[in-house]
């Protein structure tokens, strides 16, 4: 069996992974909060922790792997997008559901499991708020109830940063009722205008933190295998949902394994509105960057580092993809090679995977492989394809083979150049030899600009 090796951002290093239980292997990402599309950045967990997924699965086998992947519906940012557009919450979040399933599988994701959503689990946080409470873990205080984070001696492990650190660089909301200024809110109350349900603390909402450790322990359970997210969850999130799920499942350790990614950035710089490179997965689709490409660009760069999506990357990416499919066409995908296996079983090291399926590109006898490779990743399946589909371009070849001809006997190669300009304008490399004419899109192709040319 293939050993696969993750770094453990609990431990800080990377560790040989050993499931709980090999026939029950179960994985957590934390989803998104649904009032938007989402932007690039968000992509990228998931599309990395696909990876891992398809990795699992192989090694395990399907039906060993459980991946659950939330939805958080109720939420201050979902009440106050209502607010702002006078629409109903149930129909912002179904939408915007929608909107997220459709774009990630654009991006070649496969579906989780389960996609729970935060509302259909309402009942078990209440059940995991009066358990705490009861333990003396936290407490209830003006209809709000608050996990007390001095009843934890090892909050801040994961993090790595004491309770004092936290308070001094966090933005720590200063209330009343609190009594250390770092402990959080488990359940607070709601008005008129605000989803709500019963509770015994009074009408009111849960808190962010305890959704996902309400919804990981329904589905798998007080001990599972590997919690995963970006590295902007670290803290507080991720540091809170340890500490309240093991303080109310005190015989269980809540996720045995940490992985989390880097951020990504814009042509070097952090992704904001202000600066005017902030962008969403349908934005880049809507602007004809295919889903494919996408996942190309993403994968090139591990997940622990930080990821810069660029214009040249996405050229580069298109260029690759375009020559690998011209050389996979009709192709029965083979076994995947053991050195990409190998790559991706050392900690998801999806650029080193993508290296050796290069190397793979140059070999003609292991073009197969180069498709069932590729395929492991998410890469030059049937679903992803068509968008690399090209207009027939032999009435150009042939126009621009006929001009050249009668320049050869006038000496006059005006018109020759002229079309080869038109032709490489339009995003076409055009390579004239003895042999004739060859028109070869590019990442820039752009069929709109031929019409006319003949």
């Amino acid at each position: 069996m293939t050993e696969l090796k993750l770094h453990n951002t609990l431990t800080r290093q990377k560790e040989v992974f050993t499931p709980i239980d090999a026939s029950n292997v179960r994985l957590y990402l934390c989803g998104p909060t649904v009032y938007d599309r989402a932007h690039i950045g968000n992509a990228r967990p998931v599309i990395v922790f696909d990876i891992l997924y398809r990795l699992l699965c192989r090694v395990y086998g399907e039906k060993a792997v459980t991946y659950v992947r939330n939805f958080t519906d109720v939420d201050d940012k979902i009440n106050a997008r209502a607010a702002e557009t006078g629409r109903e919450i149930r129909d912002i979040t179904e939408e915007t559901v929608g909107w997220y399933l459709e774009d990630m599988a654009a991006l070649g994701t496969l579906s989780p499991n389960h996609m729970p959503r935060a509302t259909e689990y309402i009942a078990e946080m209440i059940a995991m708020i009066g358990k705490l409470i009861e333990d003396g873990h936290a407490y209830a205080a003006e209809g709000h109830a608050l996990f007390s984070v001095d009843s934890y001696d090892a909050y801040g492990k994961l993090s790595g940063r004491s309770v004092e650190d936290m308070i001094a660089g966090a933005r720590v909301e200063v209330a009343p009722y609190k009594k250390n200024p770092m402990d959080f809110v488990l359940w607070k109350p709601s008005d008129a205008d605000t989803p709500g349900w019963d509770s015994p603390w009074g009408r009111g909402r849960p808190g962010w933190h305890i959704e996902c450790s309400a919804m990981s322990k329904a589905l798998l359970g007080d001990t599972f295998d590997i919690h995963a997210g970006g590295n902007d969850l670290m803290f507080p999130h991720h540091e809170n949902e340890i500490a309240q799920s093991c303080c109310a499942n005190p015989k269980g350790g809540f996720a045995k394994v940490w992985l989390h990614n880097e951020m990504l950035q814009v042509e070097g710089k952090k992704m904001s509105k202000s600066l005017g490179n902030f962008f969403t997965v349908r934005d880049l689709l809507d602007q004809g960057v295919a889903g494919e490409v996408i996942r190309f660009v993403f994968l090139s760069t591990h997940y622990r580092k930080p990821m810069d999506w660029t214009e040249a990357k996405r050229a580069e990416a298109e260029a690759t993809l375009r020559k690998w499919r011209g050389l996979a066409n009709g192709v029965t995908p083979g076994d995947v090679s053991p050195l990409v296996i190998n790559a991706l079983a050392d900690d998801l090291n999806t650029a080193g995977a993508l290296t050796h399926l290069h190397a793979l590109s140059k070999d003609a006898g292991q073009i197969e492989t180069l498709v069932g490779s590729a395929q492991m990743l998410g890469l030059l399946t049937d679903e992803m394809g068509g968008w690399d589909e090209v207009a027939d371009l032999s009435a150009f070849s042939d126009k621009l083979s006929e001009i050249r001809q009668e320049a050869m006997v006038t000496k006059d190669f005006s018109r020759v150049d002229a079309l080869k300009t038109e032709l490489i304008a339009a995003g076409l490399d055009v390579r004239m030899s003895k042999a004739g004419v060859e028109l070869v899109p590019t990442s820039k192709f752009d069929p709109s600009k031929l019409e006319g040319l003949l």
